[in-house]
């Protein structure tokens, strides 16, 4: 069985001491130091109160391979939407962190599997029901982030359309597509139109 890299960061040295002992009593977790967090396929992070250093490190955290579990003392709604956008797979309280539930959601945050508290999880997909419904409209945003009209631009794009032939379907001038498409690439700091294309077809954003 090859047992999965884990990494522990918590706010001070005998909570990491403590979670380190839990998850290293599992069979199929193997515990990394800070030399070799680099391999860690998933990194635990234990904090008592969940803050902005908390979310610089989750941010931190998602610009490389590890995927994000966070163990917190406790946590709101507004925290865990804000956690979830800095891209956490998993969350369990510290009161309801024994070593077989933390296991559990480690093996499916290794997976890319998602595991959030049940009551949380409702909540949550309240909030994101009600952005979607009445929050991005109004700002001419759908739930990918995408505007309306970058959507319906990829779209023209992804059918091998030209800038000229988008404008006249879309009734844009040339100079508004070409905006259009400059301002997306740069803000997902994608390198040209095929790009911009192939990562809107693989995140299923059109």
């Amino acid at each position: 069985m090859q047992r999965i890299a884990v990494h522990v960061q918590a706010s001070d040295p005998v909570t990491a001491q403590g979670m380190t002992g839990l998850l290293g009593s599992r069979p199929e977790i193997r515990v990394v130091g800070d030399d070799e967090r680099a391999v860690a396929s998933v990194t635990v992070v234990v904090t008592d109160g969940v803050t902005e250093e908390t979310f610089a490190l989750l941010r931190e955290l998602r610009r490389g391979p590890s995927r994000a579990v966070l163990v917190p003392s406790a946590i709101d709604d507004g925290q865990l939407t804000r956690a979830v956008e800095c891209g956490i797979v998993g969350v369990v309280r510290r009161a309801d962190a024994t070593s077989a539930r933390l296991a559990q959601v480690v093996a499916g945050a290794a997976r890319g599997e998602g595991s959030v508290p049940g009551d949380l999880l409702g909540r949550l997909l309240e909030q994101m029901g009600r952005l979607q419904r009445d929050v991005l409209p109004t700002h001419g945003l759908t739930l990918h982030g995408l505007t309306t009209r970058e959507t319906d631009v990829l779209r023209l794009v992804a059918d091998g359309l030209e800038t000229r032939d988008i404008a006249s379907k879309l009734s844009y001038s040339e100079r508004t597509v070409k905006n259009v498409l400059h301002e997306l690439t740069t803000r997902l700091q994608l390198r040209n139109r095929a790009h911009a294309v192939a990562y809107a077809l693989r995140h299923d954003l059109i």
